[in-house]
Formats: C-alpha cells, sequence, structure tokens
C-alpha cells in the first residue's frame, strides 16, 4: 500500500513540471475542441487503421475485440477529448489519468510508442476533416499532443521503477506456471499461478488486476487481456477468476482468450504476465463499513477485498452484495456463505434475475429481479459507508446512479471499468 500511494503522490507532481502550451496554440485547440466532439470516433476510427497498416506489430498489444464492438474508437475519443479540453490543469481529471496510465503500464505501452500515435493520429485528424485541419490548427494539436503524452511517459516511468523495485516486484512478462483450474460455476473457472521461476511475488492491493499474455496456436498474434486478482495478497499464488465468452448475437465471436483459458490451457502450463496494477482498490484505512456489490463475473476483485477484510481487518462490517442470473452461473456462492456464517460481521446477499425453481425454494435469494435504490436503503442499515462495485455496464450505470442519488460523497464510490484502456469511465455516469 505505501508504495503505491508513493507513486500516486509522484505522479501529482509530474503534473507541476509539464511544460504549457503556447497561449496562441491554446486558443486554436480550444477553439477546434467542438470540431475534434464531433468526429472524435471518426477521427479515432481511422487513427487505428492506419496504425494497425504501418505498425501491425502493435496488434500484439491492442484488444481487437474493442476495435470491432468500437470500445476502443470511443474511448481514445474521449480521451483525448478530457485531456486536451483540460491541458491547462490535468490534475483536474487525476483520476482518470491515473487509471490510464496504470492500464499503459501493465500493457507495456513504452515511450517509443508515443511518436507512432503522435504520426498516425495527426495523419488522422488531417485525412477526416481535410481543409478544416489547416497547418496552423496541425501545428497546435502537434504540441498539445507533445503535452500529453509528456504527462503519461513521465508518469507512467515513475509507474515502471515503482513496480520493479518492490519485493517481490518485476519488469516485463514474468513466466507462471498454472499450479491448478477450479471450476467455480458453469461459466467461471479459476487459474491459480505461481511464479516458474520459484521467487517472490509482489504484494497487491485487493481490487487490483494483472494482464496475461495469451499465445495461441494459429493466431498470428498474441493476445493481452487484463483480468483482476480473486483472492487476498499475501498468498504464495496469485489467482484470477475468469468468464468463458461464447458466441453473441450481433456478429461478436466467443471470447478468444477466454475460450483459449477455458479449453486449452491446464495445470502445468506458462501464462506470462505481468505485475499487478490498478486504481481501483480497497481502503484499508477507513473506519466506515464496507460494501461489495457485484454483477456476474465482475465478483473477481469484489471477493478479493472480502477475503482480505475477514483475514486482516475480521472486525469490520462487510456487505457482501451479489447479483446473477441464477444459482448455475453463481461463481464463489458456497465460499461467501461459509464466510457469513463463520464472521457476523458479514452479511452474503444475493440478487437472481432468472432463479430457478430450485432457487427460490432454496431461500437464498434476498430479491428476484435487479439491484435498485429503493432495495439497497432497505437492506442497508446506513448510507455511510465505503462503496465498491464492479460488474457488466448496465449494472455499473444502476449502481452508480442510485449511490449519487442516494447522496453517497462520490470519494466513497469505488469501481472498476474494464473497458478497453483509454476509458474516462464516462461509460458509467
Amino acid at each position: 500500500m505505501n508504495n503505491f500511494l508513493k507513486q500516486k503522490n509522484e505522479w501529482r507532481e509530474v503534473l507541476k513540471i509539464v511544460k504549457q502550451l503556447d497561449p496562441k496554440k491554446l486558443e486554436i485547440v480550444k477553439s477546434t475542441l467542438p470540431i475534434l466532439k464531433e468526429h472524435g470516433e471518426t477521427i479515432t476510427k481511422h487513427f487505428y487503421q492506419r496504425m494497425f497498416k504501418s505498425h501491425p506489430e502493435l496488434l500484439n498489444i491492442f484488444n481487437q475485440t474493442h476495435q470491432k464492438t468500437g470500445h476502443q474508437p470511443k474511448a481514445l475519443a474521449d480521451a483525448v477529448y478530457a485531456a486536451a479540453a483540460n491541458i491547462e490543469d490535468m490534475s483536474k481529471i487525476m483520476p482518470a489519468l491515473e487509471r490510464i496510465g496504470e492500464k499503459h503500464r501493465s500493457l507495456q505501452i513504452k515511450p517509443e510508442h508515443y511518436p507512432i500515435v503522435d504520426e498516425n493520429l495527426l495523419g488522422a485528424i488531417k485525412e477526416i476533416l481535410g481543409g478544416g485541419a489547416t497547418e496552423e490548427v496541425l501545428d497546435a494539436w502537434a504540441d498539445a499532443y507533445e503535452i500529453i503524452s509528456d504527462v503519461f511517459i513521465r508518469m507512467e516511468s515513475n509507474m515502471y521503477k515503482t513496480t520493479e523495485a518492490q519485493p517481490g516486484g518485476w519488469g516485463g512478462f514474468r513466466d507462471f506456471i498454472i499450479d491448478k483450474k477450479v471450476d467455480e460455476s458453469e461459466i467461471i473457472t479459476s487459474f491459480y499461478l505461481k511464479p516458474k521461476d520459484g521467487q517472490d511475488i509482489a504484494r497487491f492491493i485487493p481490487g487490483q488486476y494483472i494482464t496475461i499474455k495469451a499465445e495461441i496456436p494459429g493466431q498470428i498474434n498474441t493476445h493481452l487481456r487484463q483480468y483482476s486478482l480473486s483472492d487476498r495478497p499475501g498468498v504464495d499464488y496469485y489467482r484470477i477468476s475468469v468468464k468463458r465468452e461464447d458466441e453473441k448475437e450481433n456478429d461478436i465471436p466467443a471470447g478468444i482468450v477466454s475460450s483459449f483459458l477455458h479449453h486449452q490451457m491446464k495445470a502445468g502450463d506458462i501464462l506470462p504476465m505481468t505485475a499487478p496494477a490498478g486504481d481501483f482498490y480497497l481502503n484499508t484505512e477507513s473506519p466506515l463499513p464496507v460494501v461489495l456489490l457485484s454483477g456476474g463475473v465482475g465478483l473477481t476483485p469484489t471477493i478479493s477485498m472480502l477475503n482480505a477484510l475477514i483475514a486482516e481487518q475480521p472486525e469490520k462490517e462487510v456487505y457482501f452484495i451479489h447479483a446473477a442470473r441464477n444459482s448455475r452461473v453463481h461463481a464463489f456462492k458456497e465460499h461467501v456463505e461459509g464466510l457469513a456464517k463463520e464472521n457476523k460481521q458479514v452479511k452474503s446477499i444475493f440478487v437472481y434475475d432468472h432463479p430457478s425453481e430450485e432457487d427460490r425454494k432454496s431461500g437464498v435469494i434476498a430479491k428476484e429481479g435487479y439491484v435498485t435504490l429503493e432495495w439497497l436503503q432497505e437492506i442497508l442499515p446506513t448510507k455511510e459507508a465505503d462503496y465498491y462495485f464492479c460488474g457488466p455496464e448496465p449494472f455499473m450505470r444502476v449502481v452508480n446512479r442510485a449511490l449519487k442519488q442516494w447522496g453517497v460523497p462520490s470519494d466513497r464510490i469505488h469501481y472498476e471499468f474494464f473497458g478497453s484502456f483509454g476509458d474516462l469511465a464516462a461509460n458509467v455516469e
């Protein structure tokens, strides 16, 4: 915890030494922001096509599913717009900068990647806007991008150094052996990972994630995916619990990496991964009760938090609220029920939207349907708590709005959104 908080303070120091944009160029950037907002996604879609054509090696870094769904171009458009709109004082969007920086470090984005983005982003702006992108406009945006990229390069340099210097830390990808696989439900499987070199592993803060590199037979490119760590720190392994993403409607194929992990990887196989990262983590210094809310596989970080709280803060009052379709896809159900029985301060509350008759008869369901503000107000004795939530985007939206409507202060609302790495969390507002 101390190393991570020290790192966050260093990031804030970065903003104090970033150079300022020339006033004339600043005015040009400001005056063209509405154009960027209007054409942002078109520009970023073209940017990715342009960049991958000239630098196909970057296909080994970027999630191609997010390209197909449009999540990545939208996220980049939002990120560029927000950074440019706040270029005079980027401390206003520090949480978003930290979130992106953590993603970049985990994915091994390096200083040499930024000029490639610069060249292709400015090229895309020119090609999409045509005559509207004059040399004066492009020059101003080139300087703006240089400042924005300088912020990230400096921040991420601190992150790399801190990550490698911590006990058990490492740089780049490190090989881990799958010690065992455990089925947690019909669609979620846990992977227990131990370092191949037998050395210590870095401690993490409950809620953080790792990035794995999947080298799949028959695939030209490697695939990077981020998964929350689903057990507490302080043990000799990392655990991830992965949902098998089956084929969906709208031409969205089955998840390449999740299918690979479920169907091809077995105990004894190797998974390269980067050190734990992420700005969604449990605040162990708060005296308030903790409310953990999750939907579907979004329970992986909250399970880590629950396990850590019981092990390290056994007197802490905890409400574990999980929403799932039914018991067949509900991972860690027996584990959480057992913890609640053994620890009076822990309350387990389950919500199913498509329960079976057996589920209804079992009495395990606290609510049939969905999480709502009115229901939260009924089951929680007070709103004075720290809230942590993760799940599908619709679930995230509902919970976030409910807590805000209830008047929960923003500094007590914490969430993880696993969109593309440029996401500025607008998806859940």
